[in-house]
């Protein structure tokens, strides 16, 4: 089982910076811990979880959002098996709850559902 870890949220005002860490643990079927990408996800009240980045352990090849690209970067750390999300110039619209994901697949993954696990979420929040 694998264990995903968020922290970093919080309550801050636009044009702020946050920098959101994931730290990932555990074991796959018996094997040293296994997990090829890691991604976060956000969702706002109302809307549905969407895509923000992600990033592959192998080359440290990344994705982001174009909705977010400028402003949101993508990390990883393999030794402390951490990957972490800078948001910069937040904006209100930013407000959503913050979910790092693990998968097993290699390549940068964007969909959701090819994820296979899950953290329980760091909540940002961003004033006007």
């Amino acid at each position: 089982q694998v264990q995903l870890v968020e922290s970093g949220g919080g309550l801050v005002q636009s044009g702020e910076s946050l920098r959101l860490s994931c730290a990932a643990s555990g074991r796959t079927s018996g094997r040293t811990f296994s997990i090829y990408g890691m991604g976060w996800f956000r969702q706002a009240p109302g809307k549905e979880r969407e895509f923000v980045a992600a990033i592959t352990w192998s080359g440290g090849d990344t994705k982001t959002a174009d909705s977010v690209k400028g402003r949101f970067t993508i990390s990883g750390d393999n030794a402390k098996n951490t990957v972490y999300l800078q948001i910069d110039n937040l904006k209100p619209e930013d407000t959503a709850v913050y979910y790092c994901a693990a998968t097993r697949l290699a390549g940068v993954v964007t969909n959701s559902r090819l994820y296979a696990y899950w953290g329980q979420g760091t909540q940002v929040t961003v004033s006007s």
